[in-house]
């Protein structure tokens, strides 16, 4: 994959980031009134989860969906489940910081962490063939 279509990933990846976290803190705000914070924002994840596993199959990653790729998507997700959640208990209790808005910075923080792991699991074998095209490039500038 080439510097370009690297690029032009990462650039979707947040595109659809962005989206993704504006229904996040939609479907959270929604619920924030009715449950408690912690419960909200759960149920929040969960939902937008799923359309973020489809708007990175189809936009970010231009790859089919698949079954598997389906269940094993939210294990990719366990990691900024923890990462986010962690950091809103950090900046809600220890920071002080309003539950309406710790989210959005927990989120921020999680999003490399997201991207690398979501790619390992909808692009299967990228990784590898990067690396080969790496050496490659390598082996193939020092003659």
């Amino acid at each position: 994959m080439s510097r370009r279509e690297q690029l032009g990933q990462i650039f979707r990846f947040a595109l659809v980031g962005g989206v993704n976290t504006g229904t996040f803190f939609g479907i959270y705000l929604l619920l924030h009134p009715w449950m408690p914070y912690f419960a909200a924002y759960t149920l929040a994840f969960l939902l937008s989860m799923i359309g973020s596993f489809f708007m990175n199959t189809y936009f970010t990653y231009r790859t089919r969906p698949t079954w598997k790729k389906f269940l094993l998507f939210p294990l990719t997700n366990v990691t900024n489940y923890v990462i986010q959640s962690v950091g809103l208990y950090a900046l809600v209790t220890w920071a002080g910081m309003d539950t309406r808005i710790a989210p959005l910075v927990a989120a921020v923080v999680a999003v490399p962490f997201t991207f690398l792991l979501s790619r390992k699991i909808l692009v299967p074998g990228a990784a590898r063939a990067e690396e080969a095209q790496r050496a490659q490039t390598g082996a193939s500038s020092t003659v």
